[in-house]
């Protein structure tokens, strides 16, 4: 009984669906429920039988479905290769068994980066030899995944064969695929084959680009080899194989990536006294990594000799470095970066003023916490519920509690709905403090919003 219900529902789907494509003449919004809906509720039905029935083909085909599309099968793998691959490959085997349904590239593809995902190669080669039996070409960018699959594995090994297997396929080499075979080699730490194949790279003049050379530096940098990395950059240089970037920005993220935070600020002192600058982003990652080990005051002193230098900031230097600044306790340093960032054209995100606001209120400075906070409402983006969720939270903490309910009653005027725990706090603490009254109003605007 249910399996025909479902089966007359979803034919109902997909013939309103393409009725609908058929004639431009008809709105979808003609009823209040748009076969377009209907076309997605009927791949969704699929997908969870995809996901869920042990005996799908058996399911799918008591449904007597129109014949299948490629978009509804690629929709579907869509939906359930990623968890399930297994399953969403029996179901295209299903799909592909209809007489009317011929396979794309893009559901061959759709499944193959998911079984190299789940390490299913078997599966995986025996779908390319269909792909390659039926005409239908592989792309590098699907090559390059079926790598980095062998290489999440640990099978360096069979990477170099698919590498070596795409001439079978008539697929180019192309920088990604380069890049995929690149970082399997390096993960390893096979370094002496990862420079044959950047030299491979040079006479098959395949370019190329920042991820090719950061890839070599960074495992350089990881193994600790600092000394390799800088010669493997100023031989490609001599070769005429320069990176993209400069070198030294290429040492500086591959030694913070691999947490070598002394010899990336040994470098960026060396530059900054020779009168030189990384890029923005090169700057922003070690700032940021630098903040979270503690060192707060080498970073606004980098900063300021990098803004002599000439070094424009953007908007991702002051997100590391003004909370980092406040929860150091270092009010004014904070008040004085979020100034340039706004003289700069940036509009500070609330988290900005949030860390600002926080410093203010452990220091025992809430009426400059309040006044500020009113400030961020005018010139910052409006105060999302985090913000509120702090402010609430320190008021309470700080033994302003009326302050805290009047926050909480403000923050459900903007239609930001406070947690449960907001609510408990400020009563406890309008209890605490004998606000019976204040207490029971809070409790009964909880009960509204909730609507217990």
């Amino acid at each position: 009984m249910l399996p025909s219900l479902a089966g007359a529902v979803l034919r109902r789907h997909f013939v309103r669906f393409a009725g609908t494509l058929a004639s431009s003449s008809l709105s979808l919004s003609a009823s209040p429920h748009p076969p377009r809906d209907e076309y997605f509720a009927a791949i969704h039905h699929i997908s969870n039988i995809v996901r869920r029935d042990f005996y799908l083909e058996r399911t799918l085909n008591r449904l007597r479905l129109p014949p299948p599309t490629s978009d509804v099968v690629l929709r579907v793998l869509r939906a359930t290769a990623g968890s399930h691959p297994l399953p969403a490959l029996r179901f295209f085997s299903w799909a592909r068994s209809r007489p009317s349904y011929s396979p794309s590239s893009a559901e061959f593809d759709a499944l193959l980066l998911a079984l190299g995902r789940h390490r299913l190669f078997p599966h995986l080669w025996r779908l390319a030899a269909d792909m390659r039996s039926l005409s239908i070409p592989l792309s590098p960018s699907t090559f390059a995944a079926i790598i980095s699959s062998y290489a999440d594995a640990s099978l360096p090994d069979f990477a170099v064969e698919v590498f070596n297997r795409m001439r079978r396929f008539s697929c180019p080499h192309n920088t990604e695929v380069y890049n995929a075979l690149l970082a399997a080699l390096c993960r390893v730490r096979n370094f002496h084959g990862a420079y044959a194949l950047v030299r491979r790279m040079h006479r098959k003049s395949v370019p190329p680009d920042r991820r090719t050379f950061s890839i070599l530096v960074d495992g350089w940098c990881a193994a600790g080899k600092l000394r390799e990395a800088q010669d493997f950059l100023e031989e490609m240089s001599r070769r005429g194989f320069s990176p993209p970037v400069r070198g030294r920005d290429l040492l500086i993220d591959g030694l913070v990536r691999a947490g070598h935070l002394e010899s990336a600020k040994r470098i960026v002192l060396r530059m900054t006294k020779e009168g030189h600058l990384p890029d923005v982003s090169t700057f922003n990652s070690l700032l940021e990594a630098l903040c979270d080990a503690g060192e707060v005051e080498f970073c606004v002193d980098l900063l300021r000799d990098a803004n002599d230098l000439g070094l424009c900031p953007d908007i991702s230097t002051y997100k590391a470095l003004i909370p980092a600044v406040s929860k150091a306790g270092r009010i004014e340093e904070a008040f004085r970066l979020l100034d340039c960032s706004m003289e700069e054209g940036h509009r500070p995100f609330p988290s900005l003023y949030a860390a600002i606001i926080k410093a203010l209120c452990r220091a025992g400075r809430f009426a400059d916490a309040f006044a500020f906070f009113g400030d961020m409402k005018v010139k910052a983006h409006p105060p999302n519920r985090p913000v509120y969720t702090m402010l609430v939270k320190m008021c309470v903490r700080g033994g302003k509690v009326v302050e805290a309910a009047n926050f909480l009653v403000e923050m459900t005027e903007m239609g930001l709905l406070p947690r449960s725990q907001n609510f408990d706090m400020v009563v406890d603490g309008l209890k605490h403090f004998g606000k019976h009254d204040l207490a029971r109003r809070i409790e009964m605007l909880e009960v509204e919003m909730r609507g217990y």
